[in-house]
């Protein structure tokens, strides 16, 4: 069982959420505008209506577009709602051509480091896979949960996920991460659907044992192949979701289970990443102004 508060509800195991208190402001000094691209402008949100933004373009595409079930609450505000929004800081990407007439949130991440987990309820991850083992292996490093992500219709091209990598890679570096890491999720709630890209990523990405994570609860399924099962490298490659792909090619690895997530129909990997490990290239491409490539373009 993942370490944490926890309480048991329909044999599903949950965090229990204390009260918390949360300055949407104090981003300890980075941003929060964080760069450009056109009209998209990548920024930390400081507000609380920025958040209920990115909450309502999270709902628009987990529970409108796909498969995740709301709660009554959830589907009356229309808002994707969670206790860890109350300790995260959240990348956003605002469209300030919006036919809206004001600044639209096209694109968002969750963000929670591993001092605020640990002041908290520890990270959202650990309801699927167990985390403790891989803190306790890396004492002394600092770890970031990404979660939450999401881009809308129309915004899934370059530049919406550019600004969201280099803002990413801004924090990483403000903050001296050490490792990311997080739930990948794939749509649809049968692993068996998902073969092909599960095949891929563990025969291509296996995290090593240093730095995998097991399922909790026994939930995981192994994204070994059956002996004898065909396997077409490019069809698996096609498969894998837009922000999957982008994980596996700027050098993420994948823990060997993945997890069924029911409230938002989905089939979870592990990911982690290694600040060390990920490709020279991208960390370049990635780096804040003056080091590699500008944000603003």
């Amino acid at each position: 069982m993942p370490s944490g508060p926890f309480e048991q509800a329909g044999g599903v195991v949950r965090r229990a959420f204390p009260r918390v208190a949360r300055r949407t402001d104090d981003l300890r000094g980075l941003g929060p505008a964080l760069g450009a691209i056109g009209s998209l402008e990548l920024r930390l949100a400081t507000t609380k209506r920025e958040i209920r933004k990115a909450q309502k373009l999270r709902y628009r595409v987990f529970f409108e577009e796909g498969a995740a079930t709301p709660d009554q609450t959830a589907r009356l505000i229309r808002r994707d709602i969670c206790p860890f929004d109350r300790v995260c800081d959240h990348l956003i990407v605002l469209d300030h051509a919006a036919r809206s007439g004001s600044a639209r949130v096209v694109g968002a991440y969750r963000l929670l480091r591993q001092d605020v987990a640990e002041a908290n309820f520890g990270f959202y991850s650990a309801g699927e896979f167990d985390i403790a083992p891989l803190i306790a292996r890396h004492r002394g490093k600092r770890f970031l949960e990404l979660g939450r992500s999401c881009v809308a219709p129309g915004y899934r091209a370059r530049p919406t996920l550019e600004l969201l990598w280099r803002g990413i890679w801004a924090y990483v570096r403000h903050h001296r991460i050490d490792a990311m890491f997080g739930c990948a999720s794939l749509d649809g709630a049968d692993p068996a659907e998902h073969a092909a890209a599960l095949n891929h990523l563990w025969r291509s990405a296996p995290a090593s044992p240093e730095w995998s994570a097991e399922a909790a609860g026994r939930r995981g399924v192994d994204l070994a192949p059956s002996p004898g099962t065909a396997f077409d490298a490019r069809a698996a490659i096609r498969a894998l979701p837009t922000l999957v792909r982008g994980y596996w090619r700027i050098g993420a690895r994948f823990g060997a289970q993945a997890v069924v997530d029911p409230k938002f129909g989905t089939t979870d990997v592990f990911v982690i990443m290694p600040i060390a490990d990920i490709e020279a290239r991208y960390i370049r491409h990635f780096s804040p102004p003056g080091e590699a490539a500008p944000l603003a373009a």
